[in-house]
Parts: C-alpha cells; sequence; structure tokens
C-alpha cells in the first residue's frame, strides 16, 4: 500500500523564550538564553541552581480558571501550545468526522507538580484531604485527554513515555497513523513542567545536572568546559495533516514530515550504549524511510544535552550515518537556549527544524567557546546563518535506551 504523505499545518509552543512561535522564533534565531536562575522554590541545598523556568504563563489568558485548577502545569502548556497551532491550522473540528482526527501528546513525568503537592498533602493532613483530581491531574495522558475533551476530536488518543525522545515518538507514531489510514488529522507533541524539588532532587541525586550557577553560561553543549545538562519546561505541538485534506480546504502547508526512525540501546537504564549502534540506526531508518540519502540533509537538529556523555557519542553517531560528508553538514543543539525539555524537546525541536526549513535559517549552539576534541562537526558556533536546505533532521534519546529521529522536508 502506498504510504499516504503527511504535513503540517500548524504548530505551537510555550516556552521561556516566548509564549508563541513568533516570539519563540525570533528570539532562536538571535541566540538568545532562555535559561535563569530559578526562583520557583529553595535551591539552597540543590547541585543546580538554573533552568529554563517560565515566568510570565498567565493561564487565565487561555483557559478558564475553574478549569485550570483542574489541570497540572504541563497539561496547560500543553492545551494552550495546542490552542496555538489548531489556531494556525484553521481547522474546524466541527466540520469534520471527529473520528478521522485523533491527539497523541507525549510528556516524560507528567504531573510532577501535583505528585508533590498531594504526597506532601498526605503525609501532613492525612489520605481524606488528598484532592479527588489527584490521579486525573497526575497522569501524563490527560494533557492527550484534555486537548480532545477541548476540541470534541473523538478518534486516535494516547501518550507516549519515552523519556526525552517522548515527542519524537510521539510525532513519528501520529505520522504513522495517518499514513496508514487511520485518521486525517493529528494533534502531536510533548508537553513538561518538571521544575519541581522532586524531580530536581532526582536529577542532581544522579549528577546529571549542571552545577554552574551562571544562567548565561550553564549549558554548553560540545564545549569541552560541559557539565551536564540544564532542565527546561513547556510544550511544543504541531498539527499533522494528510495532504489531500489539507489542500481540499485551502490550508497553508509549512511543511511535510517524511521520515522516523525508533530503535533502543537494549543497553542501561540512563546511559547510552558508548558504541551508538541502535542511535546510528535510528538515524539511518529516518532518512530510509523519507525514500532519500545521507546526502540530501541540509541540517541536524541534535540532541545535544551538553552532558559529558552524549555529545561525543552523538557526533560519533552523525559520523557514522553521514561518513565524509558529516563535516559539511550543519549542526546545532539548541538545547544550548532552550535548556533540555525532557519529554517535550523534541516538540520544539522538531518546530526549530521546520522553522529553519521554512525561513532558511539555521539556529545556533550558544556558549560553544572552547570545543571538545571529540565534538569536531560544524556546530553552528554561536551565531546562526542563513541557508536554504530542503530536508533537516531531529534526533532524540531517553533513559531506557529510546532513540528517536524525524526527518522533515520542504514543502514543494
Amino acid at each position: 500500500m502506498m504510504k499516504r504523505r503527511v504535513v503540517i499545518t500548524g504548530f505551537g509552543v510555550v516556552h521561556s523564550l516566548g509564549i508563541g512561535v513568533k516570539t519563540f522564533w525570533s528570539e532562536v534565531k538571535e541566540g538568545k538564553n532562555g535559561i535563569k536562575t530559578i526562583t520557583r522554590f529553595d535551591t539552597t541545598d540543590f547541585s543546580t541552581k538554573v533552568a529554563a523556568q517560565i515566568d510570565d504563563f498567565d493561564v487565565s489568558l487561555y483557559i478558564d480558571k475553574k478549569e485550570a485548577k483542574r489541570m497540572d502545569l504541563f497539561t496547560q502548556y500543553a492545551v494552550v501550545a495546542s490552542q496555538e497551532a489548531i489556531d494556525m491550522s484553521g481547522l474546524d473540528f466541527s466540520r469534520m468526522n471527529p473520528y478521522r482526527a485523533g491527539v497523541l501528546i507525549g510528556s516524560g513525568v507528567g504531573g510532577m507538580d501535583t505528585l508533590e503537592n498531594n504526597c506532601r498533602t498526605l503525609f501532613e493532613k492525612g489520605p481524606k484531604r488528598v484532592s479527588p483530581f489527584f490521579v486525573p491531574m497526575m497522569i501524563a495522558n490527560m494533557a492527550s485527554g484534555q486537548v480532545a475533551i477541548k476540541y470534541g476530536i473523538k478518534g486516535y488518543n494516547a501518550c507516549v513515555v519515552t523519556a526525552c525522545a517522548s515527542a519524537n515518538h510521539s510525532i513519528g507514531d501520529a505520522m504513522r497513523i495517518i499514513q496508514g489510514g487511520y485518521a486525517d488529522v493529528m494533534i502531536t507533541g510533548g508537553s513538561e513542567a518538571a521544575i519541581t524539588p522532586l524531580a530536581f532532587s532526582g536529577f542532581c541525586s544522579m549528577r546529571a545536572m549542571t552545577e554552574n550557577e551562571e544562567p548565561e553560561t550553564a549549558c554548553r553543549p560540545f564545549d569541552k568546559n560541559r557539565d551536564g545538562f540544564v532542565m527546561g519546561e513547556g510544550a511544543g505541538i504541531l498539527v499533522l495533516e494528510e495532504y489531500e485534506h489539507a489542500v481540499n480546504r485551502g490550508a497553508n502547508i509549512l511543511a511535510e514530515i517524511v521520515g522516523f526512525g525508533a530503535t533502543s540501546d537494549a543497553y542501561h537504564i540512563t546511559a547510552p550504549d558508548p558504541e551508538g549502534d541502535a542511535g546510528v540506526k535510528c538515524l539511518q531508518m529516518a532518512i530510509e524511510d523519507a525514500g532519500i540519502t545521507p546526502d540530501m540533509i541540509g541540517y541536524v537538529n541534535a540532541h545535544g544535552t551538553s552532558t559529558p556523555l552524549n555529545d561525543p557519542l552523538e557526533t560519533k553517531s552523525i559520523k557514522k550515518v553521514f561518513g565524509d560528508n558529516a563535516k559539511n553538514i550543519p549542526v546545532s543543539s539548541t538545547k544550548s537556549m532552550t535548556g533540555h525539555l525532557l519529554g517535550a524537546a523534541g516538540g520544539i525541536e522538531a518546530i526549530i527544524s521546520i522553522l529553519a526549513i521554512h525561513d532558511g535559517f539555521l539556529p545556533p549552539t550558544i556558549n560553544l567557546k572552547e570545543p571538545d576534541p571529540e565534538c569536531d562537526l560544524d556546530y553552528i558556533p554561536n551565531v546562526g546563518r542563513k541557508k536554504d536546505i530542503d530536508y533537516a533532521i531531529s534526533n532524540a534519546l531517553g533513559f531506557g535506551g529510546h532513540n528517536g529521529a524525524l526527518v522533515i522536508k520542504k514543502f514543494k
């Protein structure tokens, strides 16, 4: 059976660099840093004191206050980003078969703030004081559930939880659902709100996050002085649509999604396989799925976490995939500006890749002052550049050995 074409007709962003795509992309193009000193809780006893924390999110501007109180912050982010994406797409779900549309939004940890607050209530006040909304606010699938409720979407509705690869897997699975004829429209991406004391405690104990207290230099992918990732929060949501469906309603098509690869390291719960074979295979699968050759990729949005293990391994993987041409392909880690949004990372990074193609502008890796000798590719250091490209690939790796890669194409 011939695969149906899948296009992108809308997207939305909630992030510290901007609530809304226009502001967010403007800041990313300028190489602005969205990382700040944490003010949400007291970090005195924490080894990490910075994050890409959203300070200016007024949920009442977007969602009824009563409804918002029954949503964890990660769900609020997802609903707001979905609203922007759907508005951009021009879709009116009341005029289409509700069973031909679906929602697939990933989250790495779900309602962490709700979990912490209700645990505190249980231990301090007893079980009868725990909120009856605790479970439906906490569970990771509730972002998808609430978006479906808001728009009356009655088709496929699910949540992918594959740590930091959640959004890439969500988008890739949504693409395949449309390709297979099971839906005409999918709302997909990722959402996360894990800047909380408990989540930070876990990552700090793991020594996975930076101990650099300077927000401006804390995240420095591929730099020899990097010392760990910086957490971010927010949502990146896309509207995927079957090509003919989009054309028939006169939609503005922004890009086409043509390839998806997914593999497992089957190696370790947190550390990547030092050989990187499954990560290489994942990128190769995405390129093969797109029906192109590696030399046609014009930009790689790397996972680029700024951790000692990830950056040289990902560099090695890119070299294995692209061979002698690897050093000619621009690569950047936009996490240097956005921080690492865990399960939402792939959502905003897919949007960045789309905009890079659409605008002919490749975003930089900021804070790259002294490259690690093992990291010797063109990482677009510190300043973005103009370049017209036809294809971009966005890469993601997650705890548990999950790998996910997406190939996005300029729409023609």
